[in-house]
């Protein structure tokens, strides 16, 4: 009885190791650091926000962004770059 148990043992954990090894597994997150730009890679989507009369408004819907552009972190950003001129 003891060997059929191990069996078992072996194959549960050969199924979760396969399972887990082909995408299975939830995805994983990387922080990254804030003192420099990252580029978007390709196929990257999601909601971000738009400055309408010097308001900042999140995007209803998800967008498509194109690849090679550049993400900077806030402290990158000079809020006279969006000052709208007469």
């Amino acid at each position: 009885m003891n060997g059929r148990r191990l069996l078992w043992i072996l194959i549960a954990a050969a199924l979760l190791s396969i399972a887990l090894a082909s995408g299975c597994a939830p995805g994983r997150t990387v922080l990254v650091a804030d003192d420099s730009p990252l580029r978007i890679g390709p196929g990257t989507t999601g909601t971000v926000y738009r400055l309408v009369d010097g308001q900042w408004h999140l995007s209803p819907d998800r967008v498509t962004l194109p690849e090679g552009w550049y993400l900077v972190p806030p402290r990158f950003v000079h809020p006279e770059d969006f000052e709208e001129t007469d």
